[in-house]
C-alpha cells in the first residue's frame, strides 16, 4: 500500500469513494504525473511542476489547482467556498467530477507546455 492509499483509508467509506474517484480522474487525465504526499495531502506533479492537490476534511473536499486552474474556471467555481488557490466541495452536495476532470486536463496541458 502506498502513501496515497494510506491517506485515503483514514476516512469514512463514503469519503474514501470520493477520494478514489478524484484520484482516478487525475491519473486518467494526467498520465505519467508523479504521485506523492505534499503538505500532508495527495499531490501530483508533471515535469516537477505542481499539477493539483486534494484533501478531505470533516465537511468538504479541498481541491487545489494552483492559481491558474482556479482563475481559468473562476465562473464555474464561484458557487463554491474558496480560499487563495483552493476550492471546497461540500460533502453533502454532489462532487463536480466533470469540472475536476476539466481542471486537471487544463493544468496537465499547462504543465506540459512549461
Amino acid at each position: 500500500m502506498n502513501h496515497i492509499e494510506q491517506y485515503i483509508q483514514q476516512f469514512p467509506e463514503h469519503v474514501q469513494e470520493i477520494l478514489i474517484n478524484i484520484r482516478a480522474l487525475i491519473k486518467g487525465n494526467a498520465p505519467g504525473a508523479e504521485e506523492l504526499i505534499s503538505y500532508g495531502m495527495p499531490a501530483y506533479k508533471i515535469n516537477k511542476k505542481p499539477l493539483v492537490y486534494f484533501a478531505a476534511y470533516k465537511n468538504h473536499i479541498g481541491f487545489y489547482a494552483t492559481p491558474s486552474g482556479h482563475k481559468e474556471f473562476k465562473a464555474e467555481l464561484s458557487k463554491y467556498k474558496q480560499g487563495k488557490g483552493s476550492v471546497q466541495f461540500p460533502l453533502d452536495k454532489p462532487i463536480p467530477y466533470t469540472l475536476i476532470e476539466r481542471i486537471v486536463k487544463f493544468r496537465a496541458n499547462e504543465c506540459n507546455k512549461l
